[in-house]
């Protein structure tokens, strides 16, 4: 650590009445702006210039700002091991073997977090967490690059890397310092053009006097304009939530005062608390966004409408997409893009077969990786197995209970405005009580925080679920049906929005529908046992179904009385 550089921060710390690790980590995403200028104006034409830039910067602020010099061994070895083994392991497994190694080295780092028991301070677990799904990402896409194109998705070949990068390359890959502390993570080829200047070629055909200003000779487009905004954002949230924070925090929901108040103002605390976290998350984003967006990595072309430059490349929340969902789906798809992006494109549809469509595998493997990769709190776990049941039961009522607020054909109908209603506060209000135990973090807290809302979302859950077991659901169904037949079509025309199937396997791998998912490993171990058993003779249909199913309800019981 350089000498004395804590100073300026202890005494910004304690007017802010934060620690000192929190006030550095502010100090460096504002400072990565003036180091992404610079970045910004090194040379087109000397890449390794900007490589080498981004390793020293990135090197001060792991030893020189924060001391980690623990950090930066594991982010070598973590950089060391992936380029090996994508260079020197042969066959389908490569992939895999990068992952499980990635995994099981933060795994580690997050059992030593945990251990330490000091959530305040900085250490390299947050951008090993990046690491792992940028460097993951990345042996996949050398292994895409030895496959055919015919059996590549467009997004694969988009992605793939026919040939390694260089060892300087590589290294300013993995250390972009405007990202590389808390994300947005991105992949090697996003890195490539951004450093050979690719990425700013015009789309064929399009007028060159169309072309974004630039400076200069430089092909980067001019971009202080969109990174101030965004970094205006960025500090608009960090200052609601260094005023905030100090009434709405989990000391407040945990103590004896909580108890006093109505259920309906212990609920309001209950969402705030929720809402001042997400604060936290959105200034950093917003800040570390802005950062990528001045160095011109955030560039993804000219909007189409506009003719102007979109920066939105790297984006990796949308407040508002969160803050006014109302349905799951769209509350989750909005939070973590990049994330979602990674469990989507290197986990959900890896696991998949060629020629079949994701199933359970898919579903569990994307919930037990994005699980495994946020660390090992056991309220994360609590919310995730919730958030599963939220989704089932959003999912499954929304069909029944939308087309009823809309005309036949599909239109809003004047009443619709109190669905909508209804259906945003009943989003915010359910992943407020979700998200508590993943802000307490312990078993005991959040059954605590919990019992003090009398469990209104489990409650509300079970209340649902039974009614969607019941005859009722089939009425309802029925009556859909006939609102649908009357328009002469065959179901409604709901249009395609955020709570649609195109987000599925990507809401940080919460099942959407656990019911389903388990309806399809039976299938899934009936054909196994088919296969297996070849011509000899056994229970077939239903009689088949109804062991599988037997079975799998008694190893359940078995693993809980364990």
């Amino acid at each position: 650590m350089i000498p004395y550089i804590n100073v300026p921060f202890d005494y910004a710390a304690k007017a802010l009445g934060a620690s000192t690790d929190e006030v550095k980590m502010i100090g460096l995403f504002l400072g990565s702006y003036p180091l992404a200028a610079v970045l910004k104006r090194l040379p087109d034409n000397k890449p390794w210039i900007k490589n080498v830039f981004n390793i020293c910067v990135t090197i001060f602020f792991l030893v020189g700002l924060f001391d980690l010099w623990g950090g930066l061994a594991v982010v070598v070895f973590d950089a060391a091991g992936t380029y090996a083994i994508a260079k020197y392991v042969k066959g389908p497994y490569m992939p895999w073997i990068g992952f499980v190694f990635l995994m099981g080295h933060m795994s580690v780092s997050h059992v030593y977090r945990q251990m330490a028991e000091s959530p305040s301070s900085v250490d390299i677990t947050g951008a090993q967490m990046v690491m792992v799904m940028k460097l993951s990402a990345f042996c996949w896409n050398v292994w895409d690059g030895k496959q055919k194109t015919a059996d590549l998705t467009d997004e694969q070949k988009d992605r793939m890397l026919t040939d390694l990068p260089n060892l300087l390359d590589f290294a300013g890959f993995v250390a972009f310092f405007p990202s590389f502390m808390v994300g947005p993570a991105f992949d090697f080829v996003d890195y490539h053009r951004w450093l050979n200047t690719t990425m700013f070629d015009l789309p064929p055909g399009t007028d060159p006097m169309k072309a974004p200003p630039t400076r200069k000779k430089r092909r980067i487009p001019r971009s202080a304009r969109p990174a101030m905004w965004k970094m205006a954002q960025g500090l608009v949230w960090l200052a609601a939530f260094l005023q905030c924070s100090g009434y709405f925090n989990e000391k407040v929901v945990l103590g004896d005062r909580f108890k006093t108040m109505n259920l309906a103002w212990r609920i309001f605390h209950l969402h705030m608390l929720s809402l001042v976290t997400r604060m936290k998350y959105y200034a950093v984003w917003s800040l570390t966004d802005g950062a990528c967006t001045l160095s011109g990595l955030g560039y993804k072309g000219l909007d189409p409408k506009t003719g102007k430059p979109n920066w939105d490349r790297l984006i990796n929340i949308k407040p508002a997409g969160v803050e006014f969902a109302q349905n799951t789906h769209a509350y989750l798809g909005n939070w973590n893009l990049n994330t979602n992006h990674w469990l989507r494109n290197y986990m959900y549809l890896r696991v998949t077969p060629k020629g079949k469509k994701p199933g359970f595998r898919a579903s569990m493997a994307t919930f037990v990786t994005s699980a495994f990769w946020h660390g090992f709190y056991p309220g994360y776990y609590l919310t995730f197995v919730l958030a599963s049941f939220v989704q089932n039961v959003a999912k499954n009522s929304r069909r029944l209970i939308r087309p009823f607020f809309l005309s036949p054909d599909g239109k809003p109908l004047p009443r619709k405005r109190y669905y909508d209603i209804a259906t945003w506060l009943i989003t915010q209000l359910t992943f407020s009580f979700v998200t508590a135990p993943f802000i307490v973090l312990s078993i005991h807290d959040s059954m605590l925080v919990w019992s003090r809302v009398y469990f209104y979302c489990p409650l509300g859950v079970a209340l649902c679920s039974a009614f969607l077991a019941s005859p009722g659901k089939a009425w309802l169904a029925k009556k859909v049906k006939e609102r649908t037949a009357s328009a002469g079509a065959t179901k409604p025309k709901l249009g395609r929005a955020d709570s649609t199937e195109s987000l599925q396997g990507t809401t940080l791998g919460v099942p959407s529908e656990p019911g389903k998912e388990f309806d399809e490993v039976v299938d899934e171990i009936m054909a196994e046992v088919k296969a297996r058993r070849g011509s000899r003779a056994g229970p077939e249909g239903a009689e088949l179904r109804k062991r599988v199913e037997h079975s799998l309800h008694q190893k359940a019981d078995e693993v809980k009385m364990q």
